[in-house]
């Protein structure tokens, strides 16, 4: 096993998670369907609050 100085730490590269366009696009589109079949099942089958 090879130890690093300083600048052999500096140029080490990895391990972030990198968010996409599309991914947050997916993921927008999913909580708007959410939301909608929600607002849908309030409309069709409304239920008393307890």
């Amino acid at each position: 096993m090879k130890n690093l100085n300083d600048k052999d730490l500096m140029k080490v590269e990895g391990g972030s998670i990198s968010v996409g366009l599309l991914s947050v696009i997916i993921a927008g589109v999913a909580a708007g369907v959410t939301f909608l079949i929600g607002v849908i099942d309030g409309i069709v089958r409304p239920l008393k609050c307890n």
